[in-house]
């Protein structure tokens, strides 16, 4: 039974999955987050599969989901939402369970087991449950992470653009003053002037700093 060689050979497909992310390029935690969902994977996987044999629910892709169907589904769109937030793309995410099913198959060959076309076709579907949700979970969380960088960037650009006016206003306000009186550019009014020209070029400079930086560490790497 399928079920009975995931049980016997866990530790191994979880160290055969992690060998084949570290293979690839992506985030130096990486072999963690394979720690992370793969053994959680299999585990629902097992489940799944001795539900199946239980009930003798042999219908392929039509199959009624049983609690482990929906166990995976949640724990898929978990390991989705957690994948944007530790920096992976949606192509890793998808990447991750092909290496499952790759690991599996791999070391049933190895190891002479047979894996009957109903235990496949349920491997196969939930694996296809799995991605579907993981990467539709992906999608909804980096659209929300946009939603809020939009809101937040709007909620800087408003500061910005308050503070610059600020200053803007006291500038004119200060040249005005000095050609339309009797005050000196090197007087009180003239410091002002000054000031004000001081910290319009100092807010420039700090808000494009910050924000060029921002949009560098969110700019993912060519590597």
């Amino acid at each position: 039974m399928l079920h009975a060689f995931l049980t016997s050979n866990r530790d191994q497909i979880v160290r055969r999955c992690r060998e084949k992310v570290a293979m690839r390029s992506g985030p130096p935690e990486a072999a963690g987050k394979v720690d992370h969902g793969v053994p959680l994977f299999l585990q629902q996987l097992i489940d799944t599969l001795q539900a199946e044999q239980r009930t003798e629910i042999r219908n392929g892709f039509d199959a009624e989901p049983t609690p482990a169907h929906t166990d995976i589904g949640r724990a898929a769109a978990l390991h989705g939402a957690e994948s944007l937030r530790r920096g992976f793309s949606v192509d890793q995410v998808v990447h991750g369970y092909g290496d499952v099913c790759q690991c599996i198959t791999t070391l049933a060959v190895s190891e002479h087991v047979s894996i009957s076309s109903d235990e496949f076709r349920s491997l196969n579907r939930c694996l296809d449950n799995a991605i579907a949700d993981a990467v539709a979970s992906f999608g909804s969380a980096r659209q929300l992470s946009i939603d809020l960088e939009a809101k937040t960037l709007q909620q800087r650009l408003g500061a910005f653009a308050l503070e610059h006016q600020r200053l803007v206003d006291i500038a004119i306000e200060s040249l005005t003053a000095i050609k339309t009186g009797n005050i000196g550019i090197n007087g009180a009014t003239g410091t002002l002037l000054a000031h004000a020209l001081e910290e319009l070029v100092s807010l420039t400079d700090r808000t494009l700093t910050r924000e060029l930086s921002r949009l560098k560490s969110a700019t993912p790497s060519a590597s």
